[in-house]
């Protein structure tokens, strides 16, 4: 072999030498330890070489399991693409992969035939898939039979997905019912795939959870449609060219069309065997990541061996490179990597699980705390040492994880009353975490309220959760916080916190619930808000904080014949244009799905021109704003422009952000501008508990921002779209859950107003939908609204066609002002710095 020996860069005359850092592996380890060298001026002290088997740059492999079931795309996972390692001047030599290591002369040796030296070496190999033995598993060549794959890679998952996207391919046998392999059933099963879980021990995730746990987890992963085979081994793969289907110990042979091998990982040593490294299980390290007995050579994740223990999550592996980082820059030579101790927090299969430390008792004097209601797939087991918390797992409701990861992690002190840990019941759990928050700890952001102010409230006598809100209106912004609100104040209150019965109320004034609001008014047909708090509230006293809620859930439940009264709306909805702080408003002509023409443009640039608009901006949604109108001078403006509304108040459906699609991008797969327009054209004005925005991408590269949106559309190969519900990127930041993937933009329509109905139906007064699917959970609104599994689906499409038809554009009333203050002159509330025209 030709061997190229690598000229060390940044040796320049005159210049203090740099020394020579290489690289072997280019995972989330090495690319890691790589990271943390630079953040401490690493790149001042070295030349830094990477190599890495794959021709990539460095990617999240946790994700691979959503690149499967299509809820990423491969390009969505890269952590530093290539353009990084330029950037860093790191060389990167991709698809490389070094064979050897001179420890004696300090050279790799790579398989290109190039010789690099290295003042200091680490070793980030990682780890491989494991195929265990078995019969028929490689052709006579020696390479894997086609149709067999490893789930490791993000070729294997490209593989895999091209082989299950083949119309001839229905069956899938999936090898191992751990972590891994749940995630690869779970993403087959995506792609309409009939797959069953092969697992060779008595229950599934049994590193991660006891036997109890796992029955519950198998229950939820049957739920979906995955057939699973426990305490049983895979013996053979049949098929002479390719996979037909697999052999089983003691039980009858499964017809197949691939088989993914998911049995676990085993560390990547080669290299550091052959180049004479000591390797028990992994390579062996001390205390400073550095390898027994050499002086400059190091290694990080996967592939190490500390005190024993060889890990295979994430969090060791950043904990590793900090202290690596430290010694090879010097920044921290007293720097100690003492070991991890490890938690899990996944949704696996769709199922939230966490696990962490122990699964069971050890000790006749262990506490073992266990919840399990199978039928909701809810399981959860607390294992108690000495008062401190030594291990956890739960599935179906991981509520309490910050709290138990926190206790497990430091030992903190636990509640007498065990339930706590499992339960929202106001224990010590939830008090821990509140009282190490500064006093100045801001907990609503929208209106700066910090702890301190909330618990002088309490203090000063508010002794209800919504008391506090009240006084000192933490919680009346974008609503993200009210969970901390609700735990500062229980907290303040020491356990004397009054139960508030006003919180189950849909709104304030009426004491009842949404559904019980809902069947009242249907029975004694109520049709406005006067009727409903006659007939409703106590006394038939109004509230003015009821009747924007019971405007809008009127006005959904009864379309045309709900009876308007003007009182009843917020400004906003009155005057159908958005007040800004100096009592001003501003205008959002409609461009439905951001789409515009020379005539509109024109026109709007005529209106800010006549009516010295002082600021026009461009919204985040895809839209022009014209700010700074006065109120009475809105009628004519809408009379100017001659546009319908673009709906940027309100708590309506709003707009449908949009990327060019097929037709000018040359990424685009589907015709998103097109399909934008039709869904807002459709759902234009739509009544909600929250604010409603939606976008359309025309290609995985969801420059629409489709992923968190309330509702979001993204157009995938061959012609299918994905529908996204309950993402946020304001306040609160959430990617949406795949609720579908359909194959034509008409079905996206019906299930985009399926779903927006039924949120309508259920959701709470001012309820996002980033907090509605998550409260509901994404496998029911599926069951519902895409199976309708309740028998309601006609119902809500027709609820939802009937408000749809009701539709009038609230900017005709310019002609005709219901009332006659509707457009009276607004004083100025607040003098704003004038902003000049830019």
């Amino acid at each position: 072999m030709t061997s190229v020996l690598d000229r060390p860069q940044g040796r320049h005359a005159g210049a203090a030498p740099r020394r020579r850092l290489v690289v072997v592996g280019n995972g989330m380890a090495g690319a890691r330890a790589v990271e943390e060298i630079l953040a401490r001026g690493g790149a001042e002290q070295f030349t830094i070489t990477m190599f890495g088997d794959e021709p990539y740059g460095n990617y999240n492999r946790i994700m691979l399991s959503h690149v499967l079931s299509g809820e990423e795309s491969d390009a969505d996972i890269f952590l530093n693409a290539l353009p990084w390692y330029r950037e860093n001047s790191i060389t990167l030599h991709a698809g490389v992969r070094v064979d050897r290591i001179d420890k004696f002369t300090k050279h790799v040796f790579s398989n290109d035939g190039r010789v690099t030296p290295y003042d200091t070496l680490i070793i980030a190999t990682g780890s491989r898939s494991h195929m265990p033995p078995m019969d028929g598993l490689y052709t006579p060549g020696g390479s894997v039979k086609h149709g067999v794959f490893g789930f490791r890679t993000i070729d294997d998952t490209r593989r895999m997905v091209q082989h299950a996207q083949q119309e001839h391919h229905r069956r899938a046998v999936v090898i191992g019912g751990g972590l891994l392999g749940l995630e690869a059933a779970y993403g087959l099963k995506s792609h309409g795939i009939d797959v069953e879980v092969v697992h060779s021990g008595g229950h599934l995730m049994n590193a991660q959870m006891g036997p109890d746990g796992g029955a519950v987890l198998r229950r939820s992963v049957e739920a979906l449609g995955i057939r699973v085979h426990t305490s049983s081994r895979t013996t053979a793969v049949l098929g002479s060219d390719m996979v037909s289907g697999v052999s089983l110990r003691d039980r009858e042979d499964i017809a197949c069309d691939m088989v993914v091998v998911a049995a676990g990982i085993r560390p990547n040593v080669d290299v550091a065997v052959l180049s004479g490294l000591p390797v028990e299980r992994a390579i062996v390290v001390d205390d400073r990541l550095r390898v027994q007995d050499e002086d400059d050579i190091y290694a990080v994740g996967e592939c190490v061996q500390h005190r024993g223990e060889v890990y295979g999550l994430v969090a060791p592996l950043w904990e590793q490179a900090v202290v690596l980082a430290n010694h090879v820059t010097g920044v921290d030579t007293s720097a100690a990597y003492l070991g991890s101790r490890t938690a899990t927090k996944l949704k696996v299969a769709g199922v939230d699980v966490a696990s962490m430390g122990l699964h069971g008792p050890e000790f006749d004097t262990d506490e073992h705390i266990v919840f399990s209601e199978p039928s909701r797939g809810i399981f959860k087991s607390i294992v108690v040492r000495d008062n401190k918390m030594v291990g956890a797992t739960l599935l179906g409701d991981s509520r309490k994880v910050a709290y138990l990861t926190q206790a497990y992690d430091r030992g903190l002190p636990l509640p007498d009353e065990r339930i706590a840990l499992m339960f929202d019941v106001g224990g010590p759990g939830e008090a821990v975490g509140v009282a190490e928050l500064d006093d100045g700890a801001q907990v609503c952001n929208c209106n700066g309220v910090s702890k301190k102010a909330l618990v002088d409230a309490v203090k000063g006598g508010c002794s209800t959760v919504s008391g506090a809100m009240d006084a000192t209106r933490a919680g009346k912004g974008c609503g993200s916080c009210k969970l901390l609100v609700r735990q500062v104040v229980e907290w303040a209150a020491d356990g004397a916190v009054e139960e508030d019965p006003a919180a189950s109320y849909y709104v304030p004034g009426i004491p009842l619930d949404k559904p019980a609001l809902m069947a009242a008014i249907r029975k004694q047909g109520l049709r406005s808000v006067s009727q409903v708090f006659t007939a409703l509230a106590p006394g038939s006293a109004e509230d003015a904080k009821s009747k924007m809620g019971l405007a809008s859930l009127l006005k959904m439940m009864l379309a045309d014949r709900y009876i308007d009264e003007r009182d009843a709306r917020f400004i906003n909805d009155r005057v159908h244009a958005n007040i800004q702080r100096d009592g001003t408003f501003s205008v959002v002509p409609q461009m439905k799905g951001g789409v515009t023409s020379v005539q509109q443009l024109r026109r709007i640039a005529d209106v800010a021109e006549k009516h010295n608009v002082p600021l026009i901006k461009l919204t985040g949604g895809q839209r022009i704003d014209l700010l700074g109108i006065p109120k009475e001078d809105l009628p004519q403006v809408w009379a100017d422009l001659d546009m319908p509304s673009g709906y940027a108040y309100g708590k309506s459906f709003r707009t449908v952000k949009t990327c060019v699609g097929k037709d000018f991008c040359r990424y685009g797969t589907g015709d998103s501008t097109k399909l934008g327009i039709e869904i807002e054209s459709r759902f234009q004005g739509i009544e909600s508990p929250a604010k409603l925005k939606l976008a359309v991408s025309g290609c995985p590269r969801n420059c629409a921002e489709s992923l968190v949106k309330d509702v979001g559309v993204v157009a995938v190969e061959g012609g299918r779209w994905e529908l996204y519900v309950g993402g946020a990127a304001g306040a609160h930041i959430r990617k949406g859950d795949l609720l579908a993937t359909v194959d034509h933009p008409e079905e996206v329509k019906v299930l985009t107003g399926r779903f927006m109905q039924y949120y309508r139906e259920q959701a709470n007064w001012l309820e996002r939908t980033y907090s509605f699917v998550p409260r509901v959970g994404i496998e029911h609104l599926r069951a519902v609204i895409v199976e309708d599994s309740e028998g309601v689906a006609a119902q809500l499409d027709a609820a939802m066609q009937a408000s749809v038809d009701s539709y009038v554009d609230p900017w005709s009333e310019r002609d005709d002002p219901l009332t006659p203050g509707q457009f009276r002159t607004s004083l100025p509330l607040t003098v704003l710095p004038q902003v000049p025209v830019r």
